[in-house]
């Protein structure tokens, strides 16, 4: 399986919306060749990073492919919907979504070698980055999310290279199920069990499934979703 890496963009922090408060979501496109480490791409930047970055949160992509789906919900969204990095993603493609990637699937991007981390938890930033009071929530909601990768091997990357699947260790878990576990059958035990032991997916995830399982619970969403 290969997919072509459409745009690559990087994002410097700067006040967001009517908060003002700093994000890097707003990236913008890189014309040539930039290198990616194991944090992630030359010259991107994050705000909080408590919860953006990092070697688990490394690269973010997101499917360009929903954006006819986005603009059905949300007829009034501005022009950014349809735009290479209007979800503040590192990596934006045609061709693939979270029904096909796979938890722990490993991908040949340029000299990079990556692997599926986990898929995106969103918060309210897209609610100030699309001027739409409830847009994390319906991001979640609907399972567009897009996904991240950590860095197995650091190398060069630019827009119009080949993403070539490597490896897939994890063929039963496509991020949309993962998706529809942690969000809409939100206690199913064995399912939580499942994701609990799955090595390839980032810990913070597999710890939150047990959690679910250890208090038969679902965690407050509200803080990250509203802010």
């Amino acid at each position: 399986m290969v997919v072509e890496i459409s745009s690559v963009q990087v994002g410097r922090v700067a006040p967001l919306g009517r908060k003002g408060a700093p994000s890097a979501i707003a990236k913008m496109p890189v014309l040539g060749r930039i290198a990616i480490g194991k944090t992630g791409l030359e010259g991107d930047e994050q705000a909080d990073r408590r919860f953006h970055g990092g070697p688990e949160k490394a690269v973010h992509h997101y499917a360009l492919d929903h954006a006819e789906a986005w603009r059905a919900d949300l007829p009034s969204l501005p022009d950014l919907i349809g735009q290479a990095g209007a979800f503040g993603e590192n990596f934006s493609s045609l061709g693939i979504t979270e029904a096909e990637i796979h938890v722990g699937d490993v991908w040949r991007a340029g000299s990079a070698l990556l692997q599926v981390s986990q898929a995106r938890q969103p918060c309210w930033k897209l609610n100030e980055r699309f001027g739409v009071p409830d847009m994390a929530r319906r991001v979640q909601t609907s399972g567009r999310t897009g996904w991240y990768y950590r860095v197995l091997e650091p190398g060069m990357v630019e827009p119009g290279d080949g993403l070539t699947l490597v490896d897939r260790p994890c063929p039963d878990w496509p991020l949309a199920r993962l998706l529809h576990v942690f969000y809409v059958d939100r206690l199913d035990r064995v399912a939580l069990a499942g994701i609990a032991a799955l090595e390839p997916l980032s810990q913070s995830w597999r710890q939150l499934a047990a959690r679910r399982l250890e208090r038969e619970a679902v965690e407050d969403w509200a803080p990250r979703l509203e802010g």
